[in-house]
């Protein structure tokens, strides 16, 4: 490994690259490797999330994006998940967690129906039973992979991470999503979320 290239670990990938950072990895220079546990959406690395240090050696990265992915995890494998994110990051780095809100979730089922749709996506219409139970059409066609098995306010994937050994951890919280970002000691604060304010991430600090 060249120790001169900044490594991004995009976590769980499904087939496509890291769009919804693209700025960030543009501005920081990143090498996106794919790393997913299904082989047909060609990743670089065949793995599962659960098991990344026997994939990666320690502080290997510089970046994690995770995007819809825990939430497919049991709920007692995600915090030796996060403290394995945190074992691959270096001292600077930091992780960037998606998941579905399920504050947002439980509000919008309270006012609309838990059958409602909630937003479209390019799989089509999403209700929050897709939120909270995983893609309903995806598991029909065979991919139960796709199916969730615990969930996420603000409050519990931040203070998982606080518990995982990260020092520093903000959410932010927009449609239907909870996105929290995880620092390392050494990692600049403020030069990080300038960036992702730019891209649509307006972080609030939870205290640690």
């Amino acid at each position: 490994m060249n120790p001169g290239i900044k490594r991004l670990l995009n976590a769980g990938s499904g087939p496509g690259s890291a769009r919804r950072i693209a700025r960030l990895v543009q501005e920081r220079g990143l090498e996106e490797l794919r790393f997913d546990i299904d082989p047909n959406v060609k990743p670089h690395v065949v793995g599962s999330i659960l098991e990344l240090e026997t994939s990666f050696a320690p502080q290997s990265f510089d970046v994690i994006w995770s995007s819809h992915v825990l939430e497919h995890l049991y709920a007692h494998e995600i915090f030796p998940t996060l403290r394995q994110f945190h074992r691959v990051l270096k001292p600077d780095g930091f992780a960037l967690i998606m998941s579905p809100d399920v504050t947002a979730v439980a509000h919008f089922i309270v006012e609309q129906g838990i059958a409602a749709v909630a937003y479209h996506s390019p799989a089509g219409p999403i209700r929050p039973l897709d939120m909270l139970y995983g893609h309903s059409r995806a598991i029909e066609e065979g991919h139960v992979h796709m199916a969730h098995r615990t969930g996420f306010t603000a409050e519990r994937l931040g203070n998982l991470l606080l518990t995982a050994g990260f020092p520093t951890v903000s959410v932010a919280m927009q449609n239907f999503e909870v996105c929290a970002l995880a620092l390392m000691p050494e990692a600049d604060d403020a030069a990080i979320k300038k960036t992702l304010l730019a891209s649509g991430f307006n972080f609030q600090e939870l205290a640690g």
